[in-house]
């Protein structure tokens, strides 16, 4: 048979006009030093006022409304708090606790340290009842007044006399434990612990020399102090959920801890994950120490779920990063706060700003008498009637009381929950 020749090979059709075209995709514009908000820079410390003749009063609330908050923000006093604070977080950079030695400490600060153990005593004899709650223990009331009858005695020590001088200064210091109604505690009473120190600076007893110990060693007692007085009252976070903020009570020695870590050669951020690490070196860093006993209050086990904020920051590419963050917290979420700030008290060496709101002006009690903490909004009816509503709760949830970490753990503790399933905690 013929053979029939093959056909000839047909060319591929041209699909090139139906492919997509490929356009770059656009990228989100990296975020660099030159676009990221900076940290707030540490303002020069003011010396000392002269106090020759001067008039002491007993400090009261004067951030009554959000105009009030405005003119603080643009005060002097601002200013005072902000370049304290940051002063004392630069004075321990790169510095471990170990560095301040004994022979470092003055008398006005081995006072202090004194005061802070004698209430300690006072906790000692006033033990909490055993109520079986979680929620705050009443006896905290109790252990308040008798912190209160010692405060003239206290003062005395540091050399003052002055009952007005004294009645001012020591309010501070009464205030730093906590709320005496609500039984509570939060940032805002760590930052009268500060205020209190700032007055004694403001009387020349505590010059710029004594910062770092006033951070490595007066700080890590009163964290001591009032860790015992939360496990022992089970105080309830003062308007905070602990689970969505760095801790359920404090806040500063997280900024002051992180200044410490800031060029550390091998402890880095994911180093708070580290049970070793936290071990060995939380005694040397308040970073380190606050994360350990945050870990050891929560019922459940694991940063990522019971302090989730935390948890993020240690992916952090160094402490500086987290530093900066820090600074911009205590000015966003304290400074700039009003829930927070309207529990600020100012008398004559921590001064009002001038317009500002009085407790009497509106017909105020004072915050012990108060309910609840929440935003104050002060108005003025039609008929001229004067108004000062609080609201109560949290204002960004349903209003239910939050109990205390050290409360659910120490009360699973004694019901002999230890082998029990850890649930995640609602606070």
């Amino acid at each position: 048979p013929e053979a029939t020749a093959s056909p000839a090979p047909s060319h591929p059709p041209d699909l090139s006009n139906r492919i997509p075209k490929l356009v770059p995709r656009k990228r989100a514009p990296q975020r660099t030093p030159e676009n990221a908000a900076a940290p707030p820079p540490t303002p020069p410390l003011r010396p000392p006022p002269h106090l020759t003749n001067h008039t002491y009063i007993r400090p009261q609330r004067r951030i009554l409304s959000p105009a009030d908050h405005q003119l603080f923000l643009k005060s002097e006093t601002c200013t005072l708090v902000t370049a304290f604070v940051f002063t004392l977080s630069d004075s321990v950079c790169d510095r471990p606790v170990s560095s301040v030695k004994d022979s470092d400490l003055t008398p006005t600060v081995k006072t202090i340290l004194s005061i802070l153990s004698q209430a300690q005593s006072i906790l000692e004899r006033c033990p909490p009842e055993d109520t079986g709650s979680r929620f705050g223990n009443p006896v905290f009331r109790t252990f308040l007044d008798e912190v209160g009858k010692s405060l003239p005695s206290w003062h005395a020590q540091l050399g003052l006399a002055d009952p007005s001088q004294v009645d001012e200064i020591s309010t501070y210091l009464h205030n730093s434990f906590g709320n005496k109604r609500r039984i509570d505690y939060g940032s805002g009473h760590e930052l009268n612990f500060f205020l209190w120190l700032l007055c004694l600076n403001r009387l020349s007893l505590l010059p710029p020399d004594t910062f770092p110990s006033l951070v490595l060693v007066v700080l890590p007692a009163y964290l001591r102090l009032m860790r015992a007085i939360q496990s022992a009252y089970y105080l309830e976070p003062a308007g905070s959920h602990g689970v969505w903020g760095l801790d359920d009570y404090q806040f500063l020695p997280f900024l002051f801890g992180a200044s410490q870590l800031l060029h550390h050669k091998f402890i880095t951020p994911k180093s708070i994950h580290s049970s070793l690490t936290l071990e060995e070196y939380s005694p040397e860093y308040l970073y380190l120490d606050q994360v350990s006993f945050v870990n050891s209050i929560k019922n459940v086990e694991g940063l990522r779920w019971h302090s989730p904020m935390l948890d993020d920051i240690s992916s952090s590419r160094n402490w500086a990063k987290i530093e900066s963050g820090m600074r911009k917290m205590f000015d966003k979420e304290i400074l700039h706060k009003l829930p927070v700030m309207q529990h600020f008290l100012f008398g004559s060496l921590i001064p009002a700003v001038e317009g500002m709101s009085t407790e009497e002006e509106w017909g105020m009690g004072t915050e012990e008498e108060e309910d609840e903490g929440g935003e104050v909004k002060v108005f003025t009816d039609e008929s001229g009637k004067r108004h000062v509503h609080a609201s109560t709760g949290w204002g960004d949830c349903c209003g239910i009381k939050v109990p205390a970490a050290v409360g659910a753990e120490a009360e699973e503790r004694k019901i002999g929950g230890a082998g029990r399933l850890r649930r995640v905690p609602f606070d």
